[in-house]
């Protein structure tokens, strides 16, 4: 039978793929967002937050603390890499978000998986004309160009039927069309270009659709759906040796600590009951990727959470920019 060797979980935000001189150009974009996210589930504008809120993050963005925070990120990375070097597994199944990258509102299925021979990565992000940090970034989320990574047919079949029998309605998605704009985003390339080191790994992609209403799955349903996935490995006639890595968080667009400490305290504690009952209101925008965190719990409730570190990386004086989470689960 598979067997599920590996956890691992990162935020995928694009301060991870830059250096800390460059956050500025994100946080631009945070100056100009109508619809910054509380975890309420209120939005707003930058000045409405900032008159909400004050600044509270004014004295942490001068440029030794932020590059010590891209110091210690970019350690929790290599550590990550470490882990997943020295498990060495046939196969990484990735549980990310779309982001308008390989589906699109004609078609945005609430859980998918992918069961084609390659994972053809977007490379919307390939323009030679692009300021050189976004070219930085474009390179850092694997698409600056339309690459070809191996992936886990067979494994990624047996599951689809497994969890349909398990009364998953998973799509099915087996080739990338739309000559090279459409494929794979940020959430599987950042992980393959972080954390491989370049070594051939089967890729397995498991797309959730956190972002975009109507059908956005519930934290209870993403938990349950973990689990069905780890029985599914844990059945299937496939001799592969799995790691499951959660992509994405935690909370953005507005730096909300006390929710991403909340969900790292339930991973560590194996307070699953708190993960299955966080609120639709604090899973808006970027924060909803914690969705991809929570189906990775479920699925790795047989390993124990073994180390786990935590970075609120503000960019703005009201506090918006991203909670990066990093955490490793084992025997």
């Amino acid at each position: 039978m598979a067997k599920i060797v590996l956890g691992l979980a990162a935020s995928h935000t694009p301060l991870l793929a830059l250096d800390a001189a460059q956050w500025q150009h994100r946080a631009a974009v945070d100056y100009a967002n109508t619809g910054l996210n509380l975890s309420d589930g209120r939005r707003m504008n930058y000045a409405e937050l900032l008159a909400e809120l004050g600044p509270r993050s004014a004295d942490v963005l001068t440029p030794e603390i932020l590059a010590a925070k891209e110091r210690h990120c970019s350690a929790a990375l290599d550590r990550l890499a470490a882990e997943l070097a020295a498990a060495a597994p046939d196969v990484v199944l990735i549980v990310g978000d779309d982001q308008r990258e390989l589906f699109s509102s004609g078609n945005q299925p609430a859980i998918a998986i992918f069961h084609g021979e390659q994972v053809v990565m977007s490379n919307k992000l390939a323009d030679r004309s692009n300021p050189e940090w976004l070219q930085t970034l474009a390179r850092g989320y694997l698409m600056d160009d339309s690459h070809r990574l191996p992936g886990a047919p067979e494994l990624a079949l047996d599951l689809i039927h497994r969890l349909v029998d398990a009364e998953f309605d998973v799509a099915a998605c087996a080739q990338v069309e739309g000559g090279g704009h459409s494929g794979f985003g940020h959430a599987y390339g950042f992980i393959v270009q972080r954390l491989f080191g370049g070594r051939p790994m089967a890729l397995l992609p498991v797309l959730l659709n956190t972002y975009y209403a109507p059908n956005v799955p519930s934290a209870a349903r993403c938990h349950d759906f973990g689990q069905a996935l780890a029985r599914a490995i844990a059945a299937s006639p496939s001799a592969a040796r799995v790691a499951i890595v959660a992509s994405g968080g935690l909370s953005h667009f507005v730096v909300d600590e006390a929710l991403d400490r909340g969900v790292l305290a339930a991973l560590a504690s194996g307070d699953h009951a708190s993960l299955r009952s966080l609120p639709r209101g604090a899973l808006n925008s970027g924060s909803s990727e914690i969705l991809n965190w929570v189906t990775v719990a479920g699925a790795l409730q047989h390993l124990r959470l073994r180390w786990h570190d935590y970075q609120p990386l503000y960019r703005t004086p009201a506090g918006t920019g991203v909670g990066a989470g990093f955490a490793a689960w084992g025997d």
